[in-house]
């Protein structure tokens, strides 16, 4: 059984690289920051009393259940906003969409030609990445995007360690040919 410590160290280790992954999967600073906040909260009062070696994979599966909840309430959201935005007369001035984007996009110091850019790329990387077959797909980003270590990936993927190596290496390949012909490289 976990100690109050020893979840509080394995909380305070996996705080950062959480963000990092559900910021890279929402691309939305503060709702991966509630994300991996009520992942940890869920972790520590549901599972903290399992063993200290159980927790990383509970809380890679709580973390990846909270960010499919959190794009379910989006969908939902966004066709409710959508259909009651329909609603409202060519004159009516009281919800513009094109002004709630600008709202929430926010503004930085960075030039708007670099964040497009940035944008553009990020945007073909994950493409590219959403183009990899399922398990490839999985295994790159559970060694590269989440740092889990070979054995982890492969206790959550139900493979050997030899298979989540050759899906790693076929996904780095095939991303890095994909990418190189559309002339990015990294």
């Amino acid at each position: 059984m976990a100690s109050d410590k020893e979840l509080a160290d394995f909380l305070a280790g996996v705080e950062r690289r959480a963000f990092k992954q559900t910021v890279y999967t929402v691309r939305d600073d503060d709702a991966a920051l509630d994300i991996v906040q009520d992942a940890m909260i869920k972790l520590a009062e549901k599972y903290g009393d399992r063993p200290p070696a159980e927790l990383p994979l509970l809380f890679q599966r709580i973390l990846q259940n909270a960010t499919h909840d959190y794009f379910r309430r989006q969908k939902v959201r966004n066709t409710w906003v959508s259909l009651f935005s329909s609603f409202g007369s060519a004159d009516d001035d009281e919800f513009d969409p094109l002004e709630t984007f600008e709202a929430e996009s926010g503004t930085g110091s960075e030039s708007s030609e670099n964040r497009l850019e940035r944008e553009q790329v990020l945007n073909l990387i994950d493409a590219e990445i959403q183009k990899l077959p399922a398990r490839q797909r999985e295994a790159f980003l559970m060694r590269y995007w989440e740092d889990m270590d070979v054995a982890e990936t492969a206790a959550a993927m139900g493979c050997s360690e030899g298979s989540v190596k050759t899906h790693c290496s076929r996904a780095t390949h095939a991303l890095a040919q994909a990418l190189k012909a559309k002339g990015i490289t990294l």
